[in-house]
């Protein structure tokens, strides 16, 4: 898996295909391995990157108290400035959404198209702010093994497989207890991005699973409406729908980028 340095820390990123780049996002508390069934269905039209954002994965660990999505976002930049790329598909799931959205108010020129998979565009209500913080001091008092499993009781649907549910373990109990902690204070801290979504005026295509309990239907609907965007609700599918439901994915993504096809 190739390495580079950017902003001064060094960040590990998963490629495969080529031609025009699409740029994946992983979620909370995940890393980019749960994009491998789109890098796999997707090469064939793209170059798709997928990269471990700062404190996650294989990239470096954070000594910053908190993970902002801006920060991420510039990181994205960085990245993309390093490896000669002017223009991304960008791709980003639950607080990749949340990091694709910070992207796009700051640099619209650099997208292609922008698929919002699972996420909202929404700032958190008073509960789920209260919530973000009970759930950072408990991994800083017990560790993340209670998390991982109060997480993957929402992260996918009653019907998902015992591996799909041992996969997500290991990604959640992968991650450090410092960024974890650190992503729950930025995730809390994020504006509402509405307003910036619906100033964007590249095709945006909004995706999400039929029993996402995290990022209900609702709140996609809401994006979608916002953007003038294509709505995708995967039938059976809960919070995530990349893994749960490869194909129906890959092909949501492949119709947005046949809107965005570039020279």
């Amino acid at each position: 898996m190739p390495e580079i340095t950017i902003n001064g820390y060094e960040v590990f990123y998963r490629e495969q295909g080529s031609g025009s780049v699409a740029l994946f996002v992983h979620g909370f508390p995940l890393d980019s391995t749960m994009w491998l069934e789109q890098l796999d269905a997707l090469s064939d039209v793209r170059r798709c990157i997928a990269p471990d954002l700062r404190g996650f994965g294989c990239s470096a660990p954070s000594v910053r108290p908190v993970l902002t999505m801006e920060d991420q976002a510039l990181d994205l930049v960085a990245l993309i400035d390093v490896l000669g790329v002017d223009q991304v598909d960008l791709i980003g799931l639950s607080m990749g959404g949340y990091v694709a959205l910070a992207f796009a108010e700051r640099h619209p020129e650099r997208l292609r198209t922008l698929a919002l998979v699972d996420t909202k565009s929404t700032e958190d209500s008073v509960d789920a702010k209260a919530g973000r913080d009970a759930a950072a001091d408990r991994v800083a008092a017990e560790g993340r093994s209670g998390l991982a499993t109060d997480m993957i009781g929402v992260l996918v649907a009653e019907s998902a497989s015992s591996w799909t549910r041992a996969r997500l373990r290991t990604m959640i109990e992968s991650t450090p207890a410092e960024s974890i902690v650190g992503a729950l204070k930025g995730m809390k801290q994020r504006p509402d991005r509405t307003t910036a979504l619906s100033s964007l005026t590249i095709p945006v295509a909004v995706i999400v699973g039929e029993n996402d309990v995290l990022s209900p239907i609702a709140e996609a609907d809401h994006m979608a409406v916002a953007a003038g965007a294509a709505l995708s609700v995967v039938p059976g599918a809960g919070h995530m729908t990349p893994i749960e439901d490869p194909a129906a994915v890959a092909g949501a993504l492949r119709s947005l980028w046949s809107l965005g096809q570039s020279e």
